[in-house]
């Protein structure tokens, strides 16, 4: 298991328990920030090219001027440098928030606190769970597409899903449409076509997600949640999961992997391997 490091504004850190964050910083005050979580392979960071524009795109919605990529992907090298990780998969967490800021929701002036942080990153099942939950995804909201450290109602959802036996939360919209899991995008197999629900759903333009649909032979369609109750393949499609079938969906059992997921899998692997920066 590699040795968890972090770069703070600059500074590679002795230790992660060194203490470099105000209290008044607005991501620990009211949760105002984006983040990027980075899967490394060798010690090389995957579609680090991706995140970073996705990153940007958050905090630009949230009204914070990105940083510089230079500035960010020195962050990047110095933490992997400082792991020394010449083999297996760990992950990395890149986190912008609006700064030390007064107590309350005005954002202050003093400037972005950016932060680098690396982890081991364990295997997932080759096949999960999932249970859909009460509390719809707001389309509409200021936030929403938004990849934010406002992660509370993930935390209640995800609680959820795992007292009633589930390995991921999905998330409905407010017009009753399919859109994503707490940290997954959601794919099904209808008629032998690949489909995930639209962005205007509300859901997260996921870095795998957009991978799976460009190799994969994927469309993008508003789908009703009722879409659950028939499908014939469901799977995951995340950063750290890649891509994972779902072999049970509430309680109704779905056959896992399918034909149709086995086959995205396979691609997603072997085109991923080939380039590190797609």
């Amino acid at each position: 298991m590699i040795a968890m490091r972090a770069w703070v504004n600059g500074q590679l850190l002795d230790s992660v328990e060194q203490p470099v964050l105000s209290v008044l910083d607005h991501g620990f005050v009211v949760g105002d920030g984006a983040f990027e979580t980075v899967k490394t392979v060798s010690g090389q960071p995957f579609a680090l090219t991706r995140h970073l524009r996705r990153l940007a795109r958050s905090l630009t919605g949230l009204g914070i001027t990105p940083p510089d990529d230079s500035l960010l992907r020195e962050g990047v090298s110095s933490v992997l440098a400082a792991e020394r990780l010449h083999h297996g998969v760990a992950k990395l967490r890149i986190t912008v928030t609006g700064g030390p800021s007064p107590l309350g929701s005005e954002r202050g002036e003093a400037g972005p606190t950016v932060v680098v942080v690396s982890d081991a990153m364990g295997a997932w099942p080759a096949s999960t769970g999932v249970v859909t939950v009460p509390w719809p995804r707001n389309e509409r909201g200021a936030t929403a597409g938004l990849k934010t450290t406002s992660y509370a109602e993930n935390v209640m959802a995800l609680a959820y899903a795992r007292a009633r036996g589930g390995g991921e939360a999905l998330f409905e919209n407010t017009v009753g449409q399919l859109c994503e899991g707490t940290g997954s995008n959601v794919f099904v197999a209808v008629d032998g076509e690949l489909i995930t629900p639209t962005l205007a759903s509300g859901c997260l333009d996921g870095i795998t997600r957009q991978l799976v649909l460009e190799w994969c032979d994927a469309s993008e369609r508003d789908l009703a949640i009722e879409v659950l109750a028939h499908a014939d393949e469901v799977f995951l499609a995340s950063t750290t999961r890649d891509v994972q079938a779902v072999h049970r969906v509430d309680e109704r059992d779905v056959g896992a992997p399918g034909p149709l997921t086995a086959a995205a899998a396979k691609v997603f692997a072997e085109r991923a391997a080939d380039d590190l920066d797609p």
